[in-house]
């Protein structure tokens, strides 16, 4: 039996102004400075959790630190030719709102059973403490209901503490795609926690 596809599109940072990306990476902490163990999160047992009967990507895209949309785009169209129909696509914080303006501008060479938007930005904000700014991935606000013609099924997940992107977003998201089912969490955060049953369920029932 041919295994269901789940392509996975992680976070980043972009900016605008290239000065603002080096004061911020100067002024960055180091997250795992020696041998230390590193915290583990939800994507890294996604693979797992979900078994055998799933083929899940989770390719590292460009320049996650300061991406730029184009270079993502070229990587995400270097994987269709392994994609099938009926795919699921999971796709947080960065990544969501790329494949917000990616699919609202362009068609896909495969059907999207079930897309998933976690933590998703949809236009300019600047996160406190961070000159980021969401650089060129936002999309035009005016294309986003083009999304429902290319998934069967959109789902917006969102934490109303999410510390990174503001829960208004969320609601935004939801105004522009009428169609969509919000999933509202209170204690989520910006989906930095290390399990994320939730997601889990909702890719198998829905695949």
């Amino acid at each position: 039996m041919e295994k269901k596809q789940v392509f996975y599109i992680h976070g980043g940072s972009s900016y605008s102004n290239y000065d603002d990306y080096i004061a911020d990476l100067a002024a960055q902490q180091l997250r795992s400075p020696s041998d230390e163990d590193m915290v583990h999160k939800w994507p890294t047992t996604l693979r797992q959790q979900l078994g055998s009967d799933y083929q899940v990507f989770m390719p590292g895209f460009p320049n996650s630190n300061n991406a730029k949309y184009d270079e993502w785009k070229i990587w995400f169209e270097k994987h269709f030719e392994y994609l099938n129909d009926n795919l699921v696509l999971v796709c947080w914080s960065q990544g969501a709102v790329f494949i917000a303006k990616y699919l609202s501008e362009n068609t896909v060479p495969f059907s999207i059973k079930n897309l998933i938007l976690l933590a998703a930005p949809l236009d300019y904000f600047v996160c406190e403490g961070s000159k980021e700014d969401g650089g060129d991935f936002y999309p035009d606000i005016a294309n986003i209901a083009n999304i429902q013609e290319k998934a069967q099924k959109i789902t917006i997940m969102h934490s109303t503490d999410d510390f990174v992107v503001p829960y208004e977003h969320a609601l935004k998201y939801k105004a522009a795609l009428p169609e969509a089912e919000l999933v509202t969490f209170t204690d989520k955060n910006h989906f930095l926690v290390e399990e994320l049953p939730e997601l889990v369920e909702r890719i198998k029932k829905l695949a």
